[in-house]
């Protein structure tokens, strides 16, 4: 039997309803391209763009397009 649920915490609520007892293990097979990463996976992207010389000048332009409209006035 397959039933599709939500996660919510620690806990799975079902979209539909079943009929097993209360208390029955059961077996849930999560897919892989859901899981999130772990942290060794996360820790390869922090700073990726660290170096990157081209960031202050795009940063620059998203604060000039955002304040721009306030010097309007």
């Amino acid at each position: 039997m397959k039933v599709k649920g939500i996660i919510r915490g620690q806990t799975i609520h079902l979209l539909e309803p079943i009929s097993i007892e209360d208390g029955v293990e059961i077996e849930v097979d999560i897919p892989d391209n859901i899981i999130v990463p772990d942290w060794e996976q996360l820790k390869e992207l922090i700073g990726i763009w660290q170096n990157d010389s081209e960031l202050d000048d795009i940063f620059a332009e998203i604060n000039h397009q955002r304040y721009s409209d306030l010097y309007r006035l």
